[in-house]
Parts: C-alpha cells; structure tokens; sequence
C-alpha cells in the first residue's frame, strides 16, 4: 500500500470509529427488529445501502486485514481478527455479547489507525 492508500485507509477507520463511538449500529428506526451487521452497514462499506448490484468485496479497503482463508466468505471483514485471542466479529456475533463486540473492534480500529500512522511517519522519515 502506498502512502496515499493509508492516508484514505487511516480516514476511513477513523470514520468507522467514530461511527461506532456515537452508536451508529444501534437498531434502524426503518427496521427495528433487524440487528446491524457491523462494517457492513456502515458507509464505509462498498455495499451500503445497496440491494442490487453489490460491489464484490474483495474491492473494500478492509480486505487488506482479512486472513486469506476467509476472503471469499459472504462477510469477509466478519473474519479480521480483532486481538490476540483471534476474537472476530464472527465469533463474537456468535456468542451474543454486543459490548464486548463493540469494545473488540473499537480496540481493533484504534490500534490499526495508530500501526498505520506509525508506518507513515516512517514512511516520511526514509
């Protein structure tokens, strides 16, 4: 990835932070009952809003996280792995525990935001 690509990938997880800060995957007034799928109903993602004609993901700036064994499942991004103990959205969608869900990935966002700088500043440094 060049240094323009993790500039907007850097912008875009920001984004995504701070989507899921302020409660952005909280229940849809339009669908009350439908639970949000994380990343993917963000915009963000390649796909939001769109029911017809959906992008393929392998197009999405998260690709770049997502293990290779996964990158042709439904969700991709579902199977980054979020910490040290291999926690994905997945798995954690799975068990049912949203907060720690959200704290998972919140975590994750923000320590790929900080690698990412880091790998900028010393891009610049060279």
């Amino acid at each position: 990835m060049n240094e323009t690509e993790r500039i907007e990938v850097v912008e875009k997880l920001k984004l995504e932070l701070n989507i899921l800060k302020d409660g952005g995957y909280g229940r849809s007034v339009r669908t009350p009952r439908a639970e949000p799928v994380y990343l993917r109903d963000s915009v963000t993602c390649l796909n939001f809003g769109r029911h017809e004609d959906r992008e393929p993901c392998d197009r999405c700036f998260l690709m770049e996280f997502v293990p290779q064994e996964y990158a042709h499942r439904e969700l991709p991004c579902h199977h980054i792995r979020l910490n040290d103990t291999g926690e994905t959205l997945a798995s954690l969608e799975a068990r049912g525990d949203k907060d720690h869900l959200e704290a998972a990935l919140g975590q994750w966002l923000k320590n790929t935001i900080l690698e990412l700088q880091d790998k900028e500043g010393s891009a610049k440094v060279s």
